[in-house]
């Protein structure tokens, strides 16, 4: 006896529109041959500094010795022009003074406080005998370098020394310059080199912070990757345990019928090997409808929607032609969703299929799909096996009752399956029907 329901429909296709152009970059600077050019010099001086961290202080050092030390020395004094505000110095004491300036510049990454406080001390002294030096542009290297490197605590009381130092100097200079140009150069000068300093210091932790969102986004791409492998892996063995199981039970059921047949009743054994061949080439289109997502994008796959609930009762009648007597009835007005279809019909696939592989040919199956309160309500009993049967297929704990919870828990519902009190088994389902976002977690 078989009672079935209408048949719906799926819904259109909508046609996705195409994806917009990506913005080009608002700024042509960027784009500029020259900024280019720049920007890869400056990226290989980065990975030679990084190689030889010791190689750049070293030039550092040698072009501030070259450009404000060497002409103080050649001409044994500072400008001209101020030949008659300071008087002269010994050459030994000039190169002291620029030595003090100049060297602890190589100290300027590793120990940039450190390299300041000796600076900002030779400076005081230099300004308190008083001389004038070029390599006095070192106090301002070194207060950049700290602002690069250093803590802000540390700037603010650098900041402090600065003033302090900057101040003996100012003094000094008050005697035949104005103090409020002196003054206001000093002061546009050290606030350039912190200035400088924080540009250099945001742009580096903003490439940092760029470099890290990458590398978490592409390790974050590799785990979606790997798991989208996973759960599409776990779908096709969900679907290919599902199609072989059911149709090799079956067919196992007909060849042991056909056998019996040859010997008892030769006339069936052709309609045996006929149901054998259908439920084989049913199984093959299903497989190759399964494997057909796994091919490349440039084969072309074999298209055919899958199994639903309208197709239950034509695998009620292959159970059927394996010896089982089915019922099938249906209550109320049936989903047309496809996908919650496609799991109804699975879920009674694998059930039949244990009651015909633990139950034998000479069973009695109930199956019932009923839809009431927002949800589909699947029942699959059997009166269990027949007085002699013996299951030849392993008995053991397989995947079958896996995937039904699996595929049950995508629409929220739930599984159970044991012993009937008449000895048989029983398998209950609950599908919700409602939206995803409305249903009982």
């Amino acid at each position: 006896m078989t009672v079935t329901g209408d048949d719906s429909q799926a819904p259109p296709l909508v046609p996705m529109e195409p994806m917009a152009p990506a913005a080009a970059d608002p700024d042509p600077l960027w784009q500029h041959p020259l900024v280019l050019r720049l920007g890869r010099i400056g990226r290989r001086l980065r990975r030679a500094d990084d190689k030889r961290p010791w190689l750049l202080d070293t030039l550092v050092v040698v072009v501030a010795f070259v450009l404000f030390c060497l002409p103080d020395l050649l001409r044994g004094g500072g400008p001209r022009e101020l030949n008659g505000a300071f008087g002269p110095v010994p050459r030994w004491e000039m190169a002291a003074l620029q030595a003090g300036l100049i060297l602890p510049l190589f100290l300027r990454r590793r120990a940039p406080m450190t390299a300041f406080l000796l600076i900002a001390a030779v400076f005081a002294v230099q300004w308190s005998l008083p001389v004038f030096l070029r390599a006095d542009v070192a106090l301002l290297i070194a207060l950049y370098s700290l602002t690069l490197h250093s803590s802000l605590r540390r700037l603010l009381w650098a900041c402090t020394v600065t003033v302090g130092v900057l101040s003996l100097a100012l003094v000094r200079i008050s005697a035949f310059a104005s103090v409020a140009e002196v003054a206001f150069l000093l002061i546009c000068a050290s606030t350039a080199a912190v200035a400088l300093g924080l540009v250099v210091r945001i742009r580096r932790s903003q490439l940092a912070g760029l470099r890290d969102r990458a590398a978490r986004l592409e390790i974050e791409r590799d785990q979606r990757s790997m798991l989208a492998v996973a759960a599409e892996r776990e779908r096709v063995a969900r679907e290919m345990h599902d199609i072989l199981g059911h149709n090799l039970s079956v067919i196992i059921r007909l060849a042991d019928g056909g056998a019996y047949a040859a010997r008892v009743n030769p006339d069936r054994t052709a309609q045996a090997l006929t149901l054998i061949g259908e439920t084989g080439r049913e199984a093959l289109n299903d497989l190759r409808r399964t494997l057909g997502g796994l091919r490349d994008e440039t084969a072309v796959p074999d298209l055919a929607p899958q199994p639903g609930i309208a197709d239950v009762d034509a695998l009620c009648e292959r159970i059927r032609a394996a010896g089982p007597e089915v019922v099938y009835r249906t209550v109320g007005e049936l989903p047309s969703d496809r996908g919650l279809q496609l799991a109804t019909y699975r879920i009674v696939q694998e059930a039949l299929t244990n009651s015909l592989k633990h139950a034998g040919p000479g069973t009695e199956a109930r199956v019932s799909l009923e839809v009431a309160d927002q949800r589909l309500r699947i029942l699959v009993e059997d009166s269990g096996p027949a007085s002699g049967f013996r299951p030849t297929a392993d008995t053991g704990p397989g995947q079958g009752l896996i995937g039904m919870r699996e595929r049950a828990a995508l629409y929220g519902g739930t599984v159970l399956a044991g012993r009937s009190g008449s000895g048989g088994w029983t398998v209950r389902t609950e599908l919700e029907l409602l939206p995803a976002q409305e249903r009982t977690p």
